[in-house]
């Protein structure tokens, strides 16, 4: 069966830059296919139509990276064409939330909704299902939810392991002390495909039970680090997107994480303008 999603009708698909490339990569789709009888016919449908193969030799000869998302997520790709991006956004973001706080399968977990959420993003730009509004919103969304999966995990680790107590290890964000902000282009929601994202971290003293309060700033910049691993770490899968805290105040001086009150104490004496 033909897939329905409207990029094949529509004539603004970039032609290949290079057409090698496109022809190598349409051959490796049919291997990645070949023996599993559903995503092999979906292949065959795709290439056998005229629209469909100028898509796929888009996708291979302009851009090496969704060429291998698409390679590597071929299951994702054939829903996302037969059911499109808006419903399929959501439920990947549904499909993201994690049940184990191994920060390696964390790690792995997110790199591989990455590489989903980018070709979903792609196409639905590539072939204006989706408008510049869109694009840079999913893109922020996406972003947000890959920091509550990474910052719940290390929370409940951090619970686990008694460096402090939440108040609700089924929700381990609310109410738990430890704040994350996204700045410039996130906070915005004007994310676009190259951006990294600048977060500042604050922690309220007063709102975590811990058991040894005096190295709590200490296990919290410990805790920031982790997070920032899981998302800007390069592993075999890639990485998730790049962090930069440097919007914090007076970043030269000040741990990666912060207190509350030092922070209104910078920003009521020494604020500078962003």
């Amino acid at each position: 069966m033909m897939p329905r999603f409207p990029a094949f009708s529509h004539s603004s698909v970039p032609n290949p830059s290079d057409a090698e490339r496109a022809r190598v990569g349409i051959e490796r789709l049919h291997d990645t296919a070949a023996g599993q009888d559903d995503l092999a016919a979906f292949v065959d449908s795709l290439c056998a139509d005229d629209a469909g193969r100028r898509f796929l030799g888009s996708i291979f000869g302009n851009s090496p990276f969704l060429g291998q998302c698409l390679l590597l997520e071929l299951p994702f790709a054939r829903d996302l064409m037969h059911e499109g991006p808006d419903t399929m956004f959501p439920r990947l973001l549904a499909d993201m939330e994690p049940r184990e706080t191994d920060t390696t399968a964390i790690m792995a977990s997110l790199r591989r909704a990455k590489r989903k959420a980018a070709l979903l993003i792609a196409l639905a730009d590539i072939s204006r299902i989706w408008t510049l509004d869109q694009v840079t919103g999913a893109l922020s969304d996406f972003a947000e939810q890959a920091l509550q999966i990474g910052l719940s995990g290390l929370l409940r680790e951090a619970d686990s392991d008694g460096v402090m107590t939440l108040p609700d290890n089924s929700d381990p964000q609310r109410d738990c002390g430890y704040v994350v902000l996204g700045m410039g282009k996130l906070g915005a929601r004007e994310l676009n495909y190259s951006s990294d994202i600048d977060l500042i971290v604050l922690y309220d003293p007063e709102k975590i039970n811990c058991p040894d309060p005096d190295h709590l700033r200490r296990d919290l910049v410990r805790m920031t680090r982790a997070l920032m691993r899981i998302l800007d770490e390069r592993t075999a899968d890639g990485y998730v997107f790049r962090t930069d805290l440097r919007l914090r105040p007076d970043p030269a001086a000040t741990q990666l994480a912060i207190s509350v009150q030092a922070a209104e104490d910078y920003y009521e004496s020494m604020g500078q303008n962003w």
